[in-house]
């Protein structure tokens, strides 16, 4: 169905349903008196470029605003394209990190009418008023100026039911970042600036009136202020029972004893914390201009494992200038033995923007020329040792990262070294199946068995408890042969009861699920959707989700 009062779409193609687009409800929730006019239309990567422009163009809009990221960059080029085919007088209007920076050399601007770098939040409410108001600029990039915090108009009542229900949702009590890392868009010289943190909080606590239950911050330093942080946290304590679950970025050398204090309070299942290292290498920090107290990140991620709840995601880069894979294997052994709940590996990307591109001659680094743009050698790592890494990373997604194999991980991980103990697995399993991606689940299983198997001759028996635990944590029912075999009768009796409970459970679950409710969703289906989404920011190497504005 159309609205002929829909003048003005903004619209952007997320990585998955479940991420909701923050930026263009920033920007519909700055537009004044054009509010009423505009209409927000979110897509996924899933869709064709064509299907897209379609549903775009079914409004009759006259301006479409379009949110750039690295994602979404191929597919919105394509899109931009499509739209000025059909519809050569519809005006065009990007943002966007991607299309921030380096704007003369991307085809996507010169295809468009015009491109806002930079926060775009009043920006592009200014551009929209004077194109409807027959009065555009001559101009086409326009260079936001950075918009004080408190003018803007909080986004969070455009979050619908279903949103609250179903997606990821996205808040921000600050922006911008005191470090310099350089391989981070964050690295920019913009200044530190948070939200009136009254305000703040009262949008929080009509989000939770509403239903809201899960919340991702996006701020890049969470606990760099402690007043800030200290007040948000007593906020949720406030509401904790509810059944909340809280996401974020934090600093890793800088929990002071009092902040400590209160995240110790947290029960089980609320706080997660995405924790950067990035590096454990002093030297290879130094050049890319990252600072880090390297002692006192190792004792606050002891201290955090042993002392709170708090689920632990934490971040390295392989590629960066002047590490090898030795150096790297170095710095993950070290993480490992850290025992965070998540390491997430990622490829190094040149992001539009950064300064990291001034190493590329003194250390011959070669990025892809198309999204991610990520690096495909230097002078310290081979082609193939970065292919040999992206599935490393793969497959610890796969088996350590998912938690399924919590009970056996020790074992695959045995030696003097845990990096060379998963990359000899991780290389086996890639020359079993010839595939590091769209592995069931069963099939993984068996490959983990299979290599822990043949490498434990004798070992069967002490092995299979543990791999049997593991079918348990993935949801399997049944006990496949190559397992059952060296399982005793009593053990396959009790599985085969606990099996039966469940599915008896499971049944009764579905069966409250279709039941009507009074509040939209229920924590446990909202924590697995915030579960599924990695990073929030492609401004620091992720590429998966929105980030706070386009």
């Amino acid at each position: 169905m159309t609205d002929s009062n829909s003048r003005i779409i903004l619209a952007t193609i997320n990585a998955r349903y479940a991420h909701a687009a923050f930026g263009i409800r920033y920007l519909q929730a700055n537009l004044g008196r054009w509010e009423s006019q505009s209409r927000i239309i979110e897509f996924t990567l899933e869709q064709n470029p064509i299907d897209i422009a379609h549903a775009i163009l079914a409004h009759r809009p006259r301006i479409v605003g379009l949110g750039v990221y690295i994602w979404n960059a191929r597919q919105s080029e394509e899109l931009v394209g499509v739209l000025k085919a059909l519809a050569p007088d519809v005006i065009i209007i990007l943002g966007g990190p991607e299309v921030s920076h380096e704007t003369d050399r991307q085809s996507i601007c010169s295809l468009a009418d015009y491109t806002v770098c930079g926060e775009a939040d009043l920006a592009f409410a200014q551009l929209v008023d004077s194109i409807l108001r027959d009065k555009p600029p001559a101009s086409s990039i326009i260079r936001a100026p950075t918009p004080p915090l408190a003018d803007l108009a909080y986004p969070y009542r455009l979050y619908d039911d279903h949103d609250l229900a179903h997606r990821v949702v996205y808040v921000e009590a600050s922006r911008g970042c005191p470090y310099t890392c350089e391989f981070c868009l964050s690295s920019l010289p913009l200044p530190v600036r948070s939200f009136p943190i009254e305000a703040f909080l009262k949008e929080m606590e009509q989000l939770i009136e509403r239903g809201a239950r899960q919340f991702k911050f996006v701020d890049r330093t969470f606990n760099l202020s402690y007043r800030t942080s200290a007040a948000i946290l007593e906020f949720f304590l406030q509401h904790i029972h509810h059944g909340l679950f809280l996401h974020f970025e934090v600093v890793p050398d800088r929990l002071p004893e009092a902040l400590r204090k209160l995240i110790a309070i947290f029960p089980p299942g609320v706080l997660q914390f995405e924790i950067g290292i990035q590096t454990f290498d002093p030297k290879v920090a130094e050049t890319i201009s990252r600072k880090q107290n390297y002692q006192r990140t190792i004792e606050n991620l002891q201290w955090l494992r042993n002392n709170t709840h708090a689920h632990l995601h934490t971040d390295l880069i392989f590629g960066l200038p002047g590490e090898d894979m030795a150096g790297f294997a170095r710095g993950f052994d070290k993480l490992v033995a850290l025992q965070p709940h998540e390491i997430q590996v990622g490829i190094l990307k040149r992001l539009r923007g950064t300064p990291i591109s001034r190493h590329d001659e003194a250390f011959s680094m070669v990025y892809s020329p198309y999204p991610p743009y990520e690096v495909l050698q230097t002078d310290r790592v081979s082609f193939e040792e970065v292919q040999s890494i992206r599935r490393f990373a793969r497959y610890w997604d796969l088996v350590s990262n998912s938690g399924r194999f919590v009970p056996i991980l020790p074992r695959l991980l045995a030696g003097p070294s845990a990096f060379d103990a998963f990359a000899r697995f991780s290389q086996w399993a890639w020359e079993r199946t010839g595939r590091a991606w769209a592995i069931a689940l069963p099939k993984l299983q068996e490959l983990v068995w299979t290599w822990l198997a043949e490498r434990v001759p004798g070992g069967e028996r002490e092995l299979a408890p543990m791999m049997l635990a593991c079918l348990e944590l993935g949801g399997r029912r049944d006990i496949p042969d190559w397992l059952g075999r060296w399982l005793d009768r009593e053990t396959i009796i009790a599985f085969g009861r606990r099996a039966s409970s469940k599915k008896g459970a499971d049944r009764r679950q579905r069966a409250s699920e279709s039941l009507p409710r009074t509040s939209p969703g229920t924590p446990t289906r909202q924590r697995r959707f915030l579960a599924s989404a990695p990073s929030s920011r492609p401004s620091v190497q992720s590429s998966s989700e929105s980030p706070p504005a386009p």
